[in-house]
């Protein structure tokens, strides 16, 4: 088991990582909960719900099960949870468990944060992809015109990583998640991006896995600590994502998995930065990562001017101009602002060099 520290400006918490942890909730939860909300998709539900519960025989413990996937996601969703913990009588002692993926890590913390004007809540994440969303307390959910637009900073008192429910994934999440982790990677520590190009994600040791599960899991808790409110550094964790959160809406939420449409996003920023930066970056032998562990890059519909209205509405946006984060080398990313033409422009020759492949 290993255990990473993290400071924010409301409390400190501790990142556990190990096998089993999922049975010993009770030595990592330092208050005397009134009652407790298990949070998890009717996926995770069905694995790994008795497991949670079983941690506290002698607690009111209570369940919601929301749809799977990233469609769930929404306000609609985000309601019956506050009309669940209302029913159930959760007072302001209570404590929210989510128990899933990034989907439901968002959902539950999100909950958490506006029930009664914010309650306790634990992370319990069980993907690689929640590896990052469970950390630096960012919930929310996405609206019709754009991914994460209403939530809020709000951090757990715990992130609780057993790595044993990650051997239930399935080829997408598993792509999903070390999308991620190659982003991590790829803005922090050049050693590590050598080592995941290096990587067969589907054949990946525990050992391995877990080892590469920390260096992400640092690299994102030190900028977390940093800039917990996303107002410098952090912003480099979005490298990719301005086109992918673009991707994942314009699509359709569930169309990609969010991994996949961060991987095109990482394409594109790595392209975008060639012709801006340093056109000495890897973009090929990213490209053939992605295409040997099976990522979705071709046979993508891209409408420019849906995706650049959409871009423009992140929330990552500056008076409706597009920050793009790119790297002038592995390990150092910098943010540019761009306008609506050069996005087009960089689109257009991304779209002829991915079809060229």
């Amino acid at each position: 088991m290993e255990v990473i520290s993290v400071k924010s400006s409301t409390n400190s918490y501790q990142i556990i990582v190990g096998e089993a942890v999922r049975f010993k909730l009770s030595d990592f939860l330092k208050k005397d909960y009134s009652s407790i909300l298990v949070v998890s998709d009717e996926n995770v539900s069905a694995l790994y719900m008795d497991d949670i519960v079983g941690n506290f025989p002698d607690k009111t413990v209570f369940k919601s099960v929301v749809g799977a996937g990233e469609q769930s996601k929404n306000i609609q969703t985000f309601y019956q949870l506050q009309t669940d913990a209302i029913n159930f009588g959760l007072d302001r002692q209570s404590l929210i468990i989510a128990l899933g993926g990034g989907v439901v890590g968002d959902l539950a913390g999100f909950a958490a944060a506006t029930y009664m004007r914010g309650i306790d809540y634990v992370q319990l994440p069980t993907t690689i992809l929640a590896h990052d969303s469970s950390v630096g307390g960012k919930v929310a959910i996405n609206h019709e015109l754009g991914k994460n637009l209403i939530g809020n900073f709000y951090p757990p008192v715990a992130v609780i990583y057993d790595v044993d429910t990650l051997e239930s994934l399935n080829d997408r999440e598993i792509r999903s998640g070390y999308a991620e982790l190659i982003k991590e990677a790829l803005i922090a520590d050049v050693d590590f991006f050598r080592s995941l190009l290096k990587t067969d994600i589907y054949h990946v040791t525990n050992n391995q896995l877990q080892n590469h599960l920390m260096l992400g899991t640092k690299i994102k808790a030190q900028i977390v600590e940093m800039d917990e409110r996303e107002s410098g550094v952090r912003k480099h964790l979005n490298l990719g994502h301005t086109l992918g959160h673009a991707l994942e809406s314009d699509l359709g939420y569930g169309k990609l998995a969010h991994g996949e449409a961060v991987a095109i996003g990482l394409l594109f920023s790595m392209h975008v930065s060639e012709q801006l930066v340093n056109e000495k970056l890897p973009f090929e032998e990213l490209y053939e990562w992605l295409q040997n562990n099976r990522y979705p890059l071709n046979d993508i519909d891209y409408h420019n001017d849906r995706l650049i209205n959409i871009m423009k509405s992140d929330k990552k946006s500056v008076k409706s101009k597009i920050q793009m984060v790119l790297l002038k080398d592995i390990a150092v990313p910098i943010v540019k602002e761009l306008e609506d033409e050069e996005i087009d422009n960089y689109l257009k020759s991304f779209i002829v060099r991915m079809v060229a492949k």
